[in-house]
């Protein structure tokens, strides 16, 4: 985490804010691991139709992202962090029922779909909420520490999350740890009970969600190719090592979040000092190399340092981008631009589950990780293209 002098006074409410985060991120950390293992091992289903159950939520947060940012920007983040996590609570708690209905597969794998949809719109309005609170209240010139710090809580939990969840699920059953990990949430709304929100600002002209989009364009695409290489990692590193027979099939998010996070305590206010893009081209490069690590791997430990370095690699690229992302619009505008900017790492994680899934099915898992490597190239390529035009429209 950033130092508290970067902070300022306001500190104490962000890393709260964070903390809130970190809580309400374990719904959707929890239930990574232990989703497709559920639709492939007690319902029968095959890996398409695990990863649509993974990438589903994620679906739901991309058509959903642009109402967060707009909840925001016009009513105030806190509002929009409060009603995503009560629809956390209510998504956890349906995606439980279908733990109780694993008799009629489809009836239940159907109930875990609407419960996975409603999940992706508790996400975004979280994630949206809190990164608009964050920016607001430390500024724009800060906006990749807030997002470093905040992305931190998110993959702390994800590094949390997986192992809990796999344990959870040893001991509970499906149902049980769906039902422990809807209690978090409620945690959360008691911690911002009594926070007070940013001003927001009234009458200002708002463009249509698309003109806003149409300003970030290309930073949104590079954030999408880069979150395909923890798209695969959630959804089917746990398949790949049962698939080998290797043990600590559980460590996989853990070794990617240990590498997310390091990479954020070392280099948050990267992006702030020295740009956005540059960082961004580094971290990118450094993804595709874990990826390759994970699809060339022959033995676990192998696999689970690229798991490791993808982990550092995606760490600083949505922070980077997103920086010059909030320094493209308007300060009325920062929530439906993080909004949008976010639902293309969002179109990563949804797509990415049932199309690698039907490429696993017919090539393999370690096929999967070949080509997180290779969109992790041409982000690093689009990025390079963004970093030479900035430099030519300054001269």
């Amino acid at each position: 985490m950033a130092p508290s002098s970067t902070l300022g006074p306001e500190r104490s409410r962000l890393l709260l804010l964070t903390a809130v985060l970190f809580v309400a991120y374990l719904c959707v950390a929890i239930p990574l691991p232990i989703v497709p293992v559920y639709v492939t091992g007690q319902l029968g289903f095959s890996n398409l139709w695990a990863g649509l159950a993974v990438g589903i939520a994620f679906f739901s947060t991309i058509l959903t992202r642009g109402y967060g940012g707009a909840l925001s920007d016009r009513r105030g983040a806190k509002l929009a962090v409060s009603r995503g996590l009560v629809v956390y609570i209510a998504g956890t708690l349906i995606t439980a029922l279908a733990g109780f209905l694993s008799a009629t597969p489809l009836t239940a794998y159907l109930v875990l779909l609407a419960g996975r949809l409603l999940l992706g719109l508790g996400e975004s309005l979280v994630g949206v909420g809190i990164s608009a609170w964050g920016v607001g209240l430390v500024g724009p010139a800060r906006a990749a520490s807030v997002l470093a710090l905040i992305g931190s809580a998110i993959y702390a939990a994800l590094a949390v999350g997986g192992p809990v969840g796999l344990l959870l699920y040893d001991r509970f059953g499906f149902t049980g740890a769906m039902a422990i990990s809807a209690l978090l949430p409620g945690l959360g709304l008691l911690l911002i009970w009594r926070m007070s929100d940013f001003a927001v600002q009234s009458g200002a002209a708002r463009p249509p969600f698309w003109g806003v989009i149409g300003k970030i364009w290309w930073h949104g695409i590079v954030v999408c190719l880069q979150g395909i290489g923890f798209a695969v990692i959630g959804a089917f590193f746990v398949l790949y090592f049962l698939d080998r027979d290797w043990s600590h099939a559980g460590l996989g998010l853990t070794a990617f979040g240990g590498g997310f996070v390091l990479a954020r305590l070392l280099f948050g206010r990267l992006p702030d000092r020295v740009g956005g893009l540059p960082v961004a081209i580094g971290s990118l490069g450094v993804e595709a190399v874990g990826q390759l690590l994970i699809w060339s791997a022959t033995d676990p430990s192998v696999a689970l340092a690229g798991a490791f370095l993808t982990g550092l690699g995606c760490s600083m690229v949505f922070p980077a981008m997103g920086r010059e992302v909030v320094h493209l619009v308007e300060p009325h505008l920062r929530g439906t631009a993080l909004g949008g900017y976010a639902a293309f790492q969002d179109v990563a994680y949804g797509l990415t589950g049932p199309v690698v899934g039907l490429l696993a099915d017919r090539a393999g898992y370690g096929s999967i990780f070949l080509v997180g490597a290779v969109a992790a190239v041409a982000g690093l390529v689009i990025a390079a293209l963004l970093r030479r035009s900035t430099i030519s429209a300054a001269r």
